[in-house]
């Protein structure tokens, strides 16, 4: 019988477990699906095994190109190996087009270019709603630096320029994501890393011909399989036999 493992900590997607490695931990992604800050939810199969793999390969993609994350290695269909960081509590924001809040909070047709990416940032707080939040409030609050914003900022717009490519050359629209930042020490050496995941889960997706939804706004306003979306992009970035149907349970190409 397999020891019982310590889990370190379970949010809405994913639980965390200790690492078998020092200063690890066994990422697990869950097959819940939840909206509206827990108000909607769902158990949806499949979903954690797409995810778990669709994240390995974006963060994958950001280690070849020098941007440092807490990747490591997936370890089976549903985990992967992270590195354990300091997670600066808020949400990043990054924005091409004009959907969800910023549409209605500036009465914006959902679709519309922004005149350029723009960064911004939420408080990680579930209670609170996750409230959108100003640089001066994270330094006043000492959440983050004012060397710390520019580095996240910097992080930020290297994420969206190697994902709206990546999703663009597959006929995707990258139209917002957001990620979590944090901290690895080396000693008195502090860097900054992407870290939590980057999947359909944190994305805006749209099909660049057609505007179909492929993220979690096909769970958020009743849009159809939110299974059959995750498996789609797998398919376009390779992942999935290329003749894949509606499926229930996924199969990955390793």
């Amino acid at each position: 019988m397999a020891p019982r493992r310590k889990k370190i900590y379970e949010g809405k997607a994913k639980i965390l477990y200790e690492g078998t490695e020092p200063g690890t931990l066994i990422q697990y992604f869950k097959d819940d699906a939840t909206a509206f800050n827990a108000q909607k939810k769902a158990t949806i199969e499949g979903k954690g095994v797409l995810n778990n793999r669709l994240s390995e390969f974006f963060m994958s993609g950001l280690t070849n190109i020098g941007v440092p994350n807490h990747f490591i290695r997936r370890i089976n269909m549903r985990e992967q190996l992270i590195r354990q960081v300091e997670i600066i509590p808020l949400e990043v924001i990054v924005r091409n087009f004009a959907a969800g809040s910023i549409a209605k909070r500036l009465g914006l047709e959902e679709g519309t270019p922004l005149p350029r990416p723009i960064v911004e940032y939420s408080f990680k707080n579930d209670e609170l709603g996750d409230p959108m939040v100003s640089e001066e409030y994270i330094i006043a609050f000492g959440w983050a630096s004012q060397q710390d914003l520019d580095d996240i900022v910097s992080l930020a717009l290297r994420v969206n320029d190697f994902l709206s490519g990546v999703f663009f050359g597959v006929g995707i629209k990258l139209i917002d994501f957001k990620i979590e930042i944090g901290r690895i020490w080396d000693g008195d050496f502090m860097r900054l890393v992407v870290a939590d995941e980057i999947s359909p889960d944190s994305c805006r997706l749209w099909d660049v011909k057609t505007a179909q939804k492929l993220d979690k706004d096909v769970f958020r306003r009743d849009l159809g399989s939110l299974t059959d979306a995750y498996t789609e992009v797998a398919r376009r970035l390779g992942l999935m036999p290329a003749n894949t149907a509606t499926i229930t349970k996924p199969t990955l190409i390793n």
